[in-house]
Parts: structure tokens; sequence; C-alpha cells
């Protein structure tokens, strides 16, 4: 098959093709799920997700910071809690301005990708490379912080004999995610939907009656306000308090590092995509910026003071539970921090949906390994799931489930990305200023978006450089070596391909008779090829040259991949059925002009070597009398990682088809 397709890690597992599922098949189906009907036209509609399910899905990332990133912030003020006031209002006001940028970032980039094609198409590839390297790592670590809250937040309320087992349960939720998101996105999203409701109604009950409940005490909490900001100028001067409630704010940053989600899964949600994003974004912002500044609020109104060992959601709690005198107040407690709990795993979910489709994206520019572009039946990213999950679980067991330096490591990331979008989209409208009148609004939006998370970047980054920070630079660096490495390997790879077989796509070829129609009685030689290329007429070539005189007919097979490249929507499918089809035209029209009978057969799937090997025994079949070939890339200096960066389709089809009895010959094409 065509070297630019790639199946799914692993081999399928089952029966063989029209036999009964295997006992291993069944139960992986109850696992996984069943494989979709891709020619279902309805599928793309069954999978996405309204307004509503997007908010759950992809805004309970940045609604469930709200665990940690307000908490990191007022622990950061100390004793000078009075500036609360002001970081809740900054926060909710951060929290407006970056959504209301990233709303008219959907705009611009209605078909997704986030961060990672906004520096691509605006700023150039090698910064996209860096913003995309950045969320990838940001992703994962989205997962890894997310799961580490929750088992934090799960055992505030247990025994402290239970703690050390926070770890090992942080491990088991990871491993819960990753089977639930290979099943499919909307079924996770379903399934985690109740969780969702529930944090947002005893968390409504919880900042809103704290906020009443306390209302009359706002006058004097506005007189010690007062009092607070003068002490503190007398004791460390207007610049030191200034640079102590920047950083408060710039170390709750984290309470912001799920809005980009939004616009990285534009994909899964229902058209028309762009007003979809732009509900979910609103959805979103309201909900964080009253939830994240409400909390923060509510802090200096029950006078909350941090513990260690104990999340200042759970102390807020107890303060209010007690204040209140609240019946089945317990009860409340536990249910308020198990929903956050909750909601902290769904949002790990954005890792699992934002995290593979970045890397699908990567992958079909040729950045990261062409087989995470590549769908399981399920239609999911399950390379990109798996690999999330993996090294998520390696973040955990680096980081021992600490919060604090997770956070750190993920927020750098993440401002990393927004800075690089919001530069980007500010220079895009600057040069636009002669042909847009609203230039000045955007623009202005765009700056002040781009102010408020370079200043969170570079504090961040330099205030907790040696607790965290410095590793999650290194591993990004890392990340962009690799697929810098990759892309050149691909390149490289590709020009030898044109100069190999330049010749062989334009032949000089002299027409020959009409060679009249294909004999399934006579033997014929049974071509696998991907799209028309040197590499599928090499090995057509090769037949001629090796088999002279053997073969009366030529059957071309060819298997239209659905990956993540062509999986856009509806109508994708069928749109990837008449390229190939065409494809094998050209090729029965050039064994034609030749002088040879040929026919064609075609299959669409999204695993290569299992439709191909279905394929390849109906036509076997129909042509009892015949030998299967494939092309194949075979490096001169064979290297341990062009194995993993080429598919070995050829190779296990090969296998395949010699336990089914017939007969097939792998053609080598030589790179150098």
């Amino acid at each position: 098959m065509s070297e630019q397709s790639s199946p799914p890690m692993g081999k399928p597992t089952g029966a063989s093709p029209g036999g009964k599922p295997s006992i291993l098949r069944r139960i992986k189906h109850i696992f996984l799920g069943a494989p979709r009907d891709i020619y279902d036209r309805s599928i793309y509609h069954t999978m996405v997700l309204a307004p509503l399910l997007a908010w759950i899905g992809l805004g309970a990332d940045g609604l469930s910071s709200s665990s940690y990133g307000p908490d990191e912030a007022f622990r950061a003020l100390g004793q000078h809690t009075f500036l609360a006031i002001g970081l809740a209002l900054l926060t909710a006001l951060t929290v407006i301005v970056i959504s209301a940028a990233y709303s008219h970032l959907i705009e611009e980039f209605p078909h997704g990708g986030g961060g990672y094609l906004v520096a691509t198409k605006l700023l150039g590839e090698r910064i996209g490379l860096v913003s995309g390297a950045a969320l990838l790592v940001d992703y994962v670590l989205t997962i890894t912080v997310s799961v580490a809250s929750a088992s934090d937040a799960l055992f505030s309320f247990l025994p402290p004999e239970w703690s050390p087992l926070r770890y090992e349960t942080a491990f088991v939720i990871i491993i819960g995610l990753i089977i639930l998101n290979i099943r499919g996105v909307k079924e996770s999203v379903l399934v985690l939907t109740p969780i969702f409701v529930a944090f947002i109604i005893l968390h409504v009950i919880l900042i809103g009656g704290g906020i009443l409940l306390k209302a009359p005490s706002v006058p004097q909490v506005a007189v010690d306000t007062v009092s607070g900001y003068q002490a503190s100028v007398k004791a460390l001067g207007f610049g030191g308090m200034l640079l102590l409630f920047i950083k408060a704010f710039s170390l709750g940053g984290g309470t912001y590092t799920g809005i980009e989600a939004v616009s990285n899964g534009l994909a899964v949600m229902r058209e028309p995509r762009v007003a979809t994003g732009k509900r979910t974004m609103l959805y979103m912002a309201a909900s964080l910026a009253a939830t994240a500044g409400g909390l923060l609020f509510c802090y200096l109104l029950w006078h909350v003071v941090p513990e260690k060992d104990k999340t200042m959601n759970a102390s807020l709690c107890e303060a209010f539970v007690a204040g209140t005198g609240m019946p089945f107040g317990k009860v409340f407690i536990i249910c308020t921090l198990v929903s956050e709990g909750a909601l902290l795993i769904v949002a790990g979910l954005t890792g699992f949906i934002g995290g593979p489709r970045v890397l699908a994206n990567m992958a079909v520019d040729g950045w990261a390994p062409r087989r995470f572009g590549a769908l399981s039946q399920r239609l999911t990213t399950q390379n990109g799931v798996v690999l999330m999950g993996i090294a998520a679980i390696g973040a955990l067991m680096y980081t021992h489930g600490n919060v604090s330096k997770l956070v750190v490591m993920y927020s750098i990331n993440v401002f990393l990305t927004f800075s690089l979008s919001m530069y980007g989209m500010a220079k895009m409208w600057w040069e636009r200023r002669k042909t847009h009148k609203e230039w000045r609004q955007r623009l202005l939006l765009f700056s002040i978006g781009l102010a408020f998370c370079a200043i969170i970047l570079v504090i961040t980054t330099a205030e907790k450089f040696t607790e965290g920070g410095w590793i999650t630079l290194v591993v990004t660096g890392i990340v962009v070596a690799v697929f810098m490495m990759i892309r050149q390997h691909y390149n490289t790879v590709g020009v030898k391909l044109r100069e190999v077989f330049r010749q062989l796509e334009d032949l000089p070829i002299t027409p020959h008779a009409d060679p009249g129609e294909v004999d399934p009685r006579h033997a014929s030689a049974v071509v696998l090829v991907g799209g028309f290329s040197g590499l599928g007429i090499h090995t057509m070539m090769r037949i001629f040259k090796h088999f002279p005189g053997q073969f009366k007919n030529l059957v071309f097979l060819s298997v239209g991949v659905i990956d993540s490249g062509v999986f856009k929507g509806e109508g994708s499918v069928e749109a990837l059925q008449e390229r190939t089809e065409k494809s094998l035209e050209r090729y029965v029209d050039l064994a034609r002009r030749l002088g040879f009978p040929a026919t064609s057969r075609m299959a669409m799937g999204t695993d290569a070597t299992e439709e191909a090997e279905k394929l390849c025994l109906e036509v076997g079949k129909e042509f009892p009398n015949s030998v299967f070939f494939s092309g194949k890339l075979v490096f001169q200096r064979e290297k341990w990682y062009q194995r993993f960066l080429h598919n070995e389709t050829s190779f296990d089809l090969l296998k395949r088809l010699h336990e089914a009895g017939k007969l097939m010959v792998v053609i080598p094409a030589k790179v150098d």
C-alpha cells in the first residue's frame, strides 16, 4: 500500500474476515465499542457535540481550573489577603478578555487547530511547530494536573491515613480515561454530564450563598481593605505591593488554562461550527469568570486560611457549613468536593480530545509520525489517545502527583501558546488596518490579551523556574527537536522518491491495440497501490520485468484510508472514495495502454491492513489463479526508527495472506 497511509498501532485481533467474531473481539467491543459504519452519512452528526455538550466536554477544562487556580493565587498573597478583591476582579476580566479574543480566533479559523494552526498560518511553520509542541505538552499536563487535583479533592475529606492512596488512584483514573476516550468523544461526554451538572448546582449554592450570607459584612471588608492597603504600602511600598499582586495574579494563571480548548476542539462540534464554538466559549467564559472570581471573594469574606494537605475549596466548604448551621452539612461538603474532583476528571477529557487532534494535524503536516493521523474503527484518534495517556502517566510519576509543580509546568506552556496566538492575531489585524473598519477594536483586544498572557508567562517562568518550570521548557524543546528531525526525514525521503520515480510518472508509451477485457480464468497479477504515484508504477513495471509473459491480467487494488486529514465532516468519505476511484482509473488506463487487460477493485476503512486483507480474499475468489504484489520502500541504511515513521502494511498483509494460503510478493523500492 501507499507509504502515505498508516494503520493504527497494533494489529486487529479476532476472527478472519467474514467469520464469527472471536471472544477477544467481543470483549474489545464491550470495553471500546463496536466499529462505526463509515458509509452512514449521518455518522458525523452522531459524533459531534451541540453547544451544551461541548461546554461540558471542552468547557469543563476551564471551569475545573477554578479548583486550583484561585487556590494558588490566594496562597501567594500571604498575609495581604485584602488584595483578593482586586485579584477577583482582574481574574474575571482576564477570563473575559482571553475568551473574547478566542471567539474572534474561531471566526478566522473555523476548522479548528487552535494555537498550532494560528501560529503556523500567521507566524510561519517554525513558530507553529513551537506552538504545537507546547500545546501537546500542555494537553499531557492537562490530563495529569486534572487527575492529580481530582485525587487531592477526593482525599480532602477522607481519613488522613488514606492519603498515600491518592497517587495510585490517579493512575487508575488515567487508565479509565484512556479506555473511555477510545470509545469516542460523545460517549465519554454523555457519561460524565451528570457530574458537570452537580458541580454547577453545588457551586452556585456555595458561592452564591456564601456571598449573600456575608453581604452585611461587606462594608467592614471594605474598611479592612483600606486599612490593609495603607499598612502594606508602609511595609512594602507601593511598588512592592504591586509586585506581590502581579505575582499572585500570575501564579493563579492556571485559572485560564482551559480557555483554548474550544478553538482546538472545533472538529468535534456541530455545524455551524463557528456559531457552536462561540456559544460554547460564551458559556465557558461566563461560568469560569463567575466561579473563579466568586471563590476568591468568598475566601476573603469567610476568612479562609490556607492549610497544608487541604484545598482552599475544602476549607471554604467547611467554613460555609459551620457558619450556616446547614442540615446535612457533612453531606454537602462531601458532595461538593466529590463533584469538584469528578469535574477535574471530566477536564482530563480535554487533554484526550484536544491533544490527539493537535498531534493528528501535525502528523498530516509531516511534523509527527503519520500513524498519529490514523483513526480507529471507532473513528477516534486512538494512537494519540494512547500516547497522551502514557505521557500523562509519565508526568504523574515524575511529579508524584504534586499539583503545585504540575500547575507551574502546565501554565508555562499554556501561556506560551496563548502569547503566540495573541501576537499572531494582533499582527494580522495590524496588516488589515487598511481593509477592515473594525481593525482598531480587534487590535486593541488582542494587544491587551497579549499583555496579560506575556506577563503571566514571564513571571511564572522566572518565579518558578527551579520548581518545575525548567523541565517543561526542556521537554517542549525536545519535542520541537524530534519533530524537526521527523519533518526533515519525510522531506528527504520525498525528494529521493521524486528523483527515483520521476521518469516513471511520465512514461513515453506507444499505445497498443485494445487488449480486451480481463478473463478471471487466466493468470492474474493483483497489484496493491495507493494513490497514483511512482511507487505503484514501479511495482507494476517490476512485475513485467521479473515475470515476463506469466500474467494475462492486471488487477489493481486500493484502500481509501480514512484518517484525521480526511474525516472533516459530512461528505468527506464520499470525496475520498472518488479520489481513490480516479487513481485506480489511471492505473487501469496505463496498463491497457501498455497492452494488458486490466481492472480495479477498492475498499474504504480506517485500517489499511485489515481492509486490504478483506479485499484480497474477495479478489482471490474472483480471480483464483492470482498472485498478489505490493511495493515497499526499503532504505539502503536501515535505521530503527524508520519502521515507526513508515507503515509496515505490505509485510503485515503478506503474513495474513500467507496464513490464508495466498501467495504475495513484496517488491522493494530502494531509497538511499
